[in-house]
């Protein structure tokens, strides 16, 4: 008799469910400019952390609808994108800007994407336990010998909110998004310890920490991390 899942488990499934659920919102939300902290701060971030390692290819893990390929092609870089839900990757492609393909996590970490890269990607991608383990620890047989891991993710003191500063899973929310959207998807808090020990266990060493700010509070809209081949 197979065993039920665990509650990693059920919870990682949750996220690709609820992603499944609200493409098209997610897409229409992105396009149309309707989450502000990225139109104020995170875009903006992520896309100079990127150009600042100066990378002829990258590749973007959890690329949804592609706004990220698209803006790092126009300034010349070569993208590939891989997601897991179709929808999203559907969107790209009709987008442009990049190479993109439908491929899980679990997939890239068992060495399904064949090219080494510049630079690896994640910009609010990396939202489980096990599956940012896997990309994380793959992230390094993918990079060339200069290359860097770039994952911008929620700020551990900002994201905390009341409860207790410690790993664990927390529930969703599209607090702020339209009603368009359902079914929000849990995610994996990692306190800013715990992401540095997940990427020194993966054989990289972080060369930067940025803490970009949003002007209306003064406080850090995220938690940029470069890391490169230790």
């Amino acid at each position: 008799m197979a065993k039920p899942p665990n509650q990693d488990q059920t919870r990682e499934a949750g996220i690709v469910e609820s992603w499944h659920a609200n493409a098209q919102p997610w897409v229409s939300a992105v396009r149309t400019g309707q989450i502000a902290s990225r139109q104020l701060v995170t875009d903006a971030a992520i896309i100079d952390a990127v150009r600042g390692r100066a990378p002829a290819s990258v590749l973007d893990i959890g690329c949804g609808e592609g706004w990220l390929a698209r803006e790092l092609a126009a300034r010349g870089i070569r993208v590939s994108g891989i997601d897991a839900v179709a929808e999203l990757v559907q969107a790209a492609r009709q987008a442009g800007g990049g190479d993109f393909r439908v491929m899980t996590y679990a997939e890239l970490a068992a060495g399904q994407f064949p090219d080494a890269v510049d630079c690896v990607v994640c910009n609010f991608s990396l939202l489980g336990k096990a599956s940012a383990e896997q990309v994380v620890h793959a992230a390094r047989g993918l990079l060339t010998p200069a290359g860097c891991c770039i994952v911008q993710t929620l700020h551990p003191l900002q994201a905390c909110g009341e409860l207790p500063y410690a790993d664990g899973w927390r529930e969703g929310s599209w607090q702020g998004f339209s009603s368009h959207f359902r079914s929000p998807p849990p995610w994996y808090f990692r306190t800013l310890e715990s992401w540095t020990r997940l990427f020194a266990s993966a054989g990289l060493r972080l060369c930067e920490l940025r803490e970009p700010l949003d002007p209306r509070t003064g406080k850090p809209a995220s938690l940029i991390i470069l890391a490169v081949r230790a």
